[in-house]
């Protein structure tokens, strides 16, 4: 597929560079750069798989104060959303209260996050040539999202992901995934220029919704360029593989997924603390444990743990969502040159804020509600 050139600028905004090498302790080459529009410019060349592209959101005309964009690459479900008083047992059925359709998937929650958050956000994913994925498109579109590396997957037998969410009374959640065009479809190997987007990042976010061989060599890419890589370890229960985590600087699970991806127990905090040290054996230098009610944890090796409390919600509507939320602002905060002890912080207002409303994508705070939350809070 033919792409639209991509023109860095001469405007090098140095101080992004010097804030991600001090936070990842390593020296950053990436050049950042600001988009310029002549003649309806683009980024360059969509990732291929019998798709087309859908330019929705042309790059701003001046964005030479703006910092390097935020580039979630993962999966956009349509969740069915079923209300019940709680799971039913092996061989009952119980009824739901309510049923509802909304937008979501890992990766389009965190990337309408980031772009809630008044972020440069660009998605890079599939959906279905369905209604499904229009659902999805409008949505993200709402969002501020950039999809100018959004595909439309026009092989009709496979649809756009989905996803059944069981919300129970207490705010608490079961998900079912179906993998659709998240699973299907991508090319076996992406050329160079098809990864331009993420090379031209300043930072990378990606998730376990979509197959392991696009996030390595997503992450191969962004690590070629100097761009830092946050890997949410939540979606697919299965091992992470080696070549993976060899790429990415910030690996983020919750509790249960900590405890499934090193096999040790994570009741307590020592025992996270513990299991945490296995992943940096694994080659993971930064851990980010969301813990529910129990706020957060950036472990790096070598330093001291960093701890968040929870922000108090007035009320939990919804949990589903929240680690997105949490994930997609910590990365906002990083890559806007916050501290650590920023980052941690401006998470957890805005997963506050988001446990508040139903559904995920509509959930998502904007940059405006974190702020003055963070002001009382």
């Amino acid at each position: 597929m033919k792409g639209i050139s991509l023109s860095p600028s001469n405007h090098c905004q140095l101080k992004f560079q010097n804030i991600l090498a001090k936070q990842l302790n390593k020296p950053i080459n990436t050049i950042p750069f600001h988009f310029t529009i002549t003649n309806r410019q683009f980024p360059a060349h969509v990732i291929k798989c019998q798709c087309q592209r859908r330019d929705q959101n042309p790059v701003p005309k001046n964005p030479i104060n703006t910092p390097p964009p935020l580039v979630v690459v993962g999966s956009a479900n349509f969740d069915i959303y079923v209300e019940i008083d709680r799971l039913p047992k092996v061989g009952e059925t119980v009824a739901a209260k309510t049923s509802q359709t909304l937008a979501g998937g890992k990766g389009a929650n965190q990337a309408a996050c980031g772009a809630k958050l008044s972020h440069p956000t660009y998605f890079v994913g599939q959906v279905g040539e369905d209604a499904n994925g229009k659902l999805i498109t409008d949505a993200l579109s709402g969002c501020g999202v950039r999809l100018d590396y959004m595909n439309v997957v026009k092989d009709g037998g496979v649809p756009t992901g989905h996803a059944v969410v069981m919300l129970q009374s207490d705010g608490q959640n079961s998900i079912i995934i179906v993998g659709g065009t998240n699973m299907s479809c991508w090319p076996e190997k992406f050329g160079d220029e098809d990864l331009e987007v993420v090379k031209k990042a300043g930072i990378v976010l990606l998730q376990r919704e979509i197959p392991d061989s696009v996030n390595i060599q997503v992450a191969k890419a962004a690590r070629s360029a100097g761009v830092p890589v946050i890997f949410d370890a939540g979606g697919m229960d299965a091992p992470i593989p080696q070549e993976l985590l060899n790429f990415i600087d910030i690996l983020s699970p919750n509790e249960s997924e900590l405890g499934r991806l090193t096999g040790m127990p994570t009741d307590s905090y020592e025992q996270i603390s513990e299991a945490v040290v296995k992943c940096h054996k694994m080659g993971v230098q930064q851990v980010l444990v969301k813990l529910g009610a129990k706020g957060s944890a950036l472990f790096v090796e070598g330093e001291k743990p960093i701890k968040q409390s929870i922000i108090p919600a007035a009320r939990v509507i919804d949990t589903t969502g929240a680690g997105d939320t949490f994930t997609a602002s910590f990365a906002v905060g990083f890559v806007e040159g916050k501290s650590r002890e920023e980052c941690l912080r401006f998470a957890a207002a805005a997963a506050s804020l988001c446990v508040q409303v139903k559904g995920a994508i509509p959930s998502m705070p904007d940059r405006k509600s974190v702020l003055n939350l963070l002001q009382y809070a």
